[in-house]
């Protein structure tokens, strides 16, 4: 009715009006009030008078809405859920369920879960720290929820390359900020290659027109990408666009494989699964373009396999990059001694029934690549190493000089010629990691003791001094 109606929008004011974005969560609301400098006594009399005036409508709920009424509009509700489940099976389309963690009014999270099941093409996304309004909170954004999802397309089917919206300023502060902490703990240090072939510290080397491939060594857990995808953002605002395993897109099945909600930020962050198909899409977009031959089998190596390049025996990437006259960059990546060592690799959790039952489960539940494979990259079976962790070192990245591919397709459709090539990229690569692990034993800060300490006495902002390049 015209007076229910009235209701309802009061009641809606009442919960937006001054940006009260956290209703339905007391205790994330005071913080809001903290965070924001509002005084807390004349935002806690505001929230009181409120409430007054909420109470005051409840005798007229009462005259517009008598106990019969409520009750025959329940058994309606109760006839159309009913209706509307007995029908779920058939919806076919994509559907996206977000449920909060904090609803106060609906049991949002079981509900999610039941359609989720219910529904053939579902995904879910939980905010456990959120309340009823979800919209209403200031750190929810639903465009960026849609873009995390890969739900955005322009066309019948998502496409990872020119579906792509580049995240916003807020989108990457955001993402930044919640992987500050890795960030600070290992102090990257950035070394580039000019023209003339001097190495400078920072990324003054990087092309800023595409297409541009880099190509690299994956250290263990691929623990280097956070800090590498974040400095070209805040250094230069480039955005690499990482070739990531399929894990990070789909599922075979449930199981045992952390949820896609995990690699959300990744999608947002321009992450495209591995496949011929998107590495020509990205590079026709002159794109810069992030790639590791050495794939799953290289992030998660052995015991005693640091910085050991696990590629295949023949090039895959060379003769694309000549197709568009991409710059390949090789560089190295050294730190993952420092902050962590692998005492129960692959081989230890194979000869233990309980871990190899897992590691096939977990394996079962994504696409498997390169199963035609020969020698050290052929097992790509997917588990989690044991690690020992260490107190964070340093992590340092060395960008070799560009390696230009413009006006050789010819020559590099050429067998031999591309794998010379390749084999050259192989070469600088494993050259920039013997540089760093060599330089980087003469740097005074490459302790994180020694970093806060400098950081303490210099200013946070003030960047830290390495080895003399």
């Amino acid at each position: 009715s015209d007076e229910e109606l009235r209701y309802l929008y009061v009641m809606f004011v009442k919960f937006q009006e001054n940006g009260k974005t956290r209703i339905g969560d007391p205790l994330r609301m005071a913080v809001d009030i903290l965070v924001k400098g509002l005084p807390l006594q004349q935002k806690a009399g505001e929230v009181s008078q409120d409430l007054v005036v909420m109470s005051s409508y409840h005798s007229v709920v009462a005259d517009i809405m008598p106990k019969e009424t409520l009750l025959w509009k329940l058994e309606m509700l109760k006839s159309a859920s009913a209706y509307a489940n007995s029908r779920l099976h058939a919806v076919k389309a994509q559907t996206l369920i977000i449920s909060s963690g904090k609803d106060q009014l609906f049991p949002s999270q079981e509900e999610g879960e039941r359609l989720r099941h219910a529904l053939s093409k579902c995904q879910i996304r939980k905010f456990n720290d959120n309340g009823h309004f979800l919209f209403l909170e200031d750190d929810i954004d639903l465009v960026t929820i849609i873009k995390g999802t890969s739900f955005y397309r322009r066309g019948k089917y998502h496409d990872y390359v020119s579906d792509f919206i580049p995240p916003t300023p807020d989108e990457f502060r955001k993402i930044y900020e919640s992987n500050r902490g890795i960030c600070v703990a290992t102090g990257p240090v950035m070394l580039s290659t000019l023209e003339d072939g001097k190495i400078v510290r920072g990324l003054a080397g990087i092309p800023s027109e595409g297409p541009v491939l880099f190509v690299g060594y994956h250290m263990l857990l691929g623990l280097e990408l956070t800090p590498l995808v974040c400095q070209f953002m805040i250094e230069r605002n480039i955005l690499l666009r990482g070739i990531a395993h399929p894990l990070m897109f789909i599922r075979l099945r449930d199981g045992l494989l952390p949820d896609l909600a995990t690699f959300d930020t990744h999608r947002i962050m321009g992450a495209v699964p591995v496949s011929g198909t998107n590495f020509y899409k990205l590079l026709s977009s002159k794109s810069h373009v992030l790639l590791y031959p050495g794939g799953m089998r290289e992030a998660l190596h052995r015991k005693g396999e640091e910085y050991k390049l696990l590629w295949p025996d023949h090039s895959e990437f060379v003769r694309m990059a000549a197709r568009f006259g991409a710059k390949i960059i090789p560089f190295g990546a050294v730190g993952e001694d420092d902050i962590g060592q692998v005492v129960f690799d692959y081989d230890d959790l194979m000869k233990i029934p309980y871990f190899k039952a897992q590691i096939e489960a977990l394996t079962s539940e994504t696409i498997k690549l390169r199963t035609d494979a020969n020698g050290e990259i052929q097992n790509q079976d997917i588990h989690l190493p044991g690690i020992l962790p260490k107190l964070p070192g340093r992590f340092y990245y060395y960008f070799g000089k560009p390696i230009e591919t413009e006006g050789r397709k010819q020559e590099l459709r050429d067998r031999e010629k591309c794998n010379e090539l390749y084999i050259e990229v192989k070469s600088e690569v494993e050259k920039c990691i013997a540089y760093l692990k060599e330089k980087r034993e003469t740097d005074p800060y490459r302790n994180l003791l020694a970093r806060l300490t400098y950081q303490a006495t210099h200013g946070s902002t003030n960047e830290v001094p390495t080895f003399q390049i």
